[in-house]
């Protein structure tokens, strides 16, 4: 059996041992060596070839986040799982090693827990993120977008709230599948209006989030709610940089606002996001009822309230993503009449929540992660024009 090689890289002689007792519990995983930063660890990739590292944000002499840049600057592309602190600072940092190329990431242990119980953590969080990232191809890097330039497709000169900063982003190149699987595609479903987006994702997650946001041209006509597999801060910190991307108002849901077109609202972490009609609005609704899928947020929990409050006046996108959340809320968006577009194999970090949702023959599009804000514009731009066309023929308005 060929072993999936780790390389381990923390400032912390504790934690090394700790990340290397955890993941000596599946033998398909080996620790071929550790790193006390990010300098030694450069070395450490030379000489040792891993086929995944696991990285320490904040190091002396070289932190991780700069020792992501140089690994991805200089052509290698493992996956870069991040070990990370769930504070304000740990979430930022995280963030900015994902934009500068690494995979995804796992949060430390708190220190109030016992040694068995911290083990129990890190192998829970990492092994089944390692053999996800490692099973897929390598990721090809594109390189990052200069700041402040025009997102992919935008026109200059459209009023793209040319007064937000624009943040580089680091996205995967498509390549060609791992398993040479062709999904099926549902037939167009009958015209129907589009009232909200929703949208979930999870590894991989925050930059194809950035992509699709950045592609947009306007806000769009309708609110979009997201569920990002995340934990508590991190979600606070991914909707203020989503905002910052493009057009639209990113905000973390707060619980018991009314849907605003145009708004993006972002499931904080540790709660399922719902929808709940009141009266001719529809609110945001904030539960701490149990993980679904393993999950809270939960992107099942957040479509089948959306068919609840509105049928099937939905556009539904999964991106990529371990795992199969969002596969039966999908099945209940086609079965009310809604619209399903997944994330392809090619351009997804991991194929799982996408593929569940494509090879149980839910998903009406599959396509590469460039063409998905140009195709949710199209489909909800559509859905507005018919319901106009619908209005004028019988005298009513639009």
């Amino acid at each position: 059996m060929t072993r999936i090689r780790v390389l381990v890289v923390d400032d912390s002689v504790v934690v090394r041992r700790l990340v290397t007792e955890a993941l000596s519990r599946d033998p398909a995983v080996e620790v071929v060596g550790t790193a006390s930063n990010g300098r030694f660890a450069l070395g450490k990739v030379e000489q040792l070839a891993p086929d995944l590292v696991t990285m320490d944000v904040e190091m002396p002499e070289m932190d991780g986040i700069e020792a992501v840049r140089e690994l991805r600057r200089s052509g290698h592309r493992m996956p870069i799982i991040m070990f990370s602190t769930l504070t304000e600072r740990g979430a930022a940092a995280t963030l900015d090693a994902l934009v500068a190329g690494a995979s995804d990431y796992v949060t430390k242990p708190t220190s109030t827990g016992s040694l068995q119980a911290s083990l129990d953590q890190v192998a829970e969080q990492l092994l089944p993120k390692i053999h996800a990232l490692v099973a897929r191809p390598e990721v090809t890097r594109a390189p990052r977008t200069p700041l402040g330039a025009p997102a992919s497709g935008s026109t200059p000169g459209h009023p793209t709230a040319p007064t937000r900063p624009r943040e580089p982003v680091v996205t995967a190149v498509p390549r060609a599948s791992a398993t040479g699987r062709v999904p099926v595609c549902r037939p167009e479903p009958p015209a129907h209006p589009v009232r909200a987006v929703v949208l979930g994702s999870s590894t991989g997650g925050p930059e194809a989030l950035s992509r699709v946001l950045r592609s947009l041209t306007a806000p769009l006509p309708v609110p979009v709610l997201v569920v990002q597999h995340m934990p508590p801060v991190f979600t606070r910190q991914l909707a203020s940089r989503l905002d910052r991307l493009g057009p639209s108002t990113v905000v973390e849901a707060e619980g018991g606002e009314e849907l605003v077109a145009g708004h993006v609202y972002v499931a904080p972490g540790d709660h399922h996001l719902e929808l709940q009609r009141s009266g001719a609005a529809v609110r945001t609704v904030l539960t701490r009822t149990p993980p679904v899928n393993f999950c809270r947020p939960s992107v099942d929990v957040l479509f089948r309230s959306a068919v609840r409050a509105l049928g099937g006046d939905l556009l539904a996108v999964v991106l990529t993503g371990m795992g199969a959340d969002g596969r039966t809320g999908c099945d209940d968006v086609v079965t009310a009449g809604g619209t399903v577009v997944v994330q392809d194999e090619a351009s997804s970090v991991v194929w799982g929540m996408p593929g569940a949702v494509a090879t149980a023959g839910l998903a009406h599009r599959v396509l590469p992660l460039d063409d998905v804000g140009r195709v949710v514009e199209a489909v909800v731009a559509r859905s507005r024009a018919g319901a106009t066309r619908v209005a004028a023929a019988t005298g009513g308005v639009a």
